[in-house]
């Protein structure tokens, strides 16, 4: 390997801190629906009763163990960079994942914000390669910053030599 060669190592910076209210947000929308779905038949038929609130506390105490725990973690781990040669991540909470990507293998940079993002003022930065793993997702980024990462990508990749397979 040349010394030009992207290796697989730990990305610098951490993603916005509202993204752990976002996720929190996310999670919370689940478990409250989850939670309800054993809840509307448990309110219509008596025979079932016991057992469909039990499986809605048991479904709830989950979800909001989940809710509190899963967005810290994920704060944690969720880490991403852009160099002039490559793009570092890291993600997950069970499962995690650390990628690279060499600029010369990139296809596409897009960018997305959902509602909830919006919300918080956040965006996503997918990174498109030649990859049988899938794209690259730096999320929870603040918007202008998503915004600047973006325009950083094209310039680097169209200023790369390669075709991206």
């Amino acid at each position: 390997m040349s010394a030009d060669t992207p290796r697989l190592r730990p990305p610098r910076h951490r993603v916005d801190k509202r993204a752990v209210w976002w996720w929190t947000t996310r999670s919370l929308a689940v478990a409250a629906v989850l939670t309800a779905i054993p809840v509307v038949p448990a309110v219509i038929w008596e025979p079932p009763r016991f057992w469909l609130l039990l499986a809605a506390a048991v479904v709830g105490g989950f979800g909001l163990l989940i809710t509190v725990v899963m967005p810290l973690w994920r704060y944690r781990v969720h880490r991403w960079e852009v160099t002039d040669t490559a793009v570092y991540t890291s993600s997950g909470w069970l499962w995690q994942e650390w990628r690279v990507a060499p600029m010369s293998r990139i296809q596409t940079v897009d960018t997305a914000r959902g509602p909830l993002q919006r919300a918080f003022g956040l965006s996503s930065v997918t990174v498109t390669t030649a990859s049988a793993a899938g794209p690259i997702e730096i999320a929870g980024l603040d918007h202008a910053l998503a915004t600047q990462v973006a325009d950083q990508l094209t310039d680097t990749t169209q200023a790369t030599p390669g075709d991206a397979t």
